[in-house]
């Protein structure tokens, strides 16, 4: 597995944490400490902001996961990828995105950039 890849795979495995204890380990394998997520919603830092936008998404759309659609593209250290939230239910997907990361040295993420591609009707 590519670095690239082996970072989503963290990245996914903590957006997709439901338990807080699971949850927090997940953030601090996929993330640096001072790392950072940005999209249209959030502009956070930090383990803890960063768990407390996921539990946010969890409240938003319980029963829905975080799923890798197509494939990571990386290069240095920048990874991109497409992802949808998609109910455990039906199959319904009602939110995609673009993410791109930046890598620290240890695989870890130190920045997300990402983009909503699609949001439910308000």
């Amino acid at each position: 597995m590519s670095i690239y890849a082996a970072a989503v795979t963290r990245y996914f495995e903590a957006w997709n944490a439901t338990d807080a204890d699971a949850l927090a380990k997940a953030v601090a394998a996929a993330w640096t400490e001072d790392g950072t997520y940005t999209d249209p919603l959030a502009d956070v830092r930090g383990h803890e902001q960063i768990a407390a936008v996921v539990r946010a998404a969890h409240e938003r759309f319980p029963g829905f996961e975080f799923k890798l659609t197509g494939d990571v593209d990386g290069n240095h250290h920048i990874a991109r990828f497409s992802w949808e939230l998609v109910s455990t239910a039906d199959g319904s997907a009602p939110v995609a995105g673009s993410d791109v990361l930046t890598l620290a040295e240890d695989g870890r993420i130190t920045s997300v950039l990402g983009f909503l591609d699609r949001l439910p009707e308000a």
